[in-house]
């Protein structure tokens, strides 16, 4: 079955840096477009950064500078490297992968805990 599995968040000071790393199964991972979202506590989820099937990336302004996404097709994975991490980068990170051809092949990881505090 399909599973998106991320790893990396944690707690860190602000200023520093995480790597979020979502591991893809179940579906042919180099034809699909990934994205990563976050949510905030009582906030609405938000595209953070995508990626394509062909490489080309996108980031929302407020990480622009700061965060860069990038896939590796052959371990069927997708990172997001956060530098000069915020307090207002904290949040749930999310993957999420989309058949840009069928979109309703579209799938959610179970998210992970970024925190950035002192």
């Amino acid at each position: 079955q399909v599973q998106l599995v991320e790893s990396g968040g944690g707690l860190v000071q602000p200023g520093g840096s995480l790597r979020l790393s979502c591991a893809a199964s179940g579906f042919t991972f180099s034809t699909y477009a990934m994205r990563w979202y976050r949510q905030a506590a009582g906030k609405e989820r938000e595209l953070v950064a995508a990626i394509s099937v062909g490489g080309t990336t996108t980031y929302v302004e407020s990480v622009k500078g700061r965060f860069t996404i990038s896939r590796d097709n052959a371990k069927n994975t997708v990172y997001l490297q956060m530098n000069s991490l915020k307090p207002e980068d904290t949040a749930v990170y999310y993957c999420y992968a989309r058949d840009p051809w069928n979109p309703k092949y579209a799938y959610w990881g179970q998210g992970t805990q970024v925190t950035v505090s002192s």
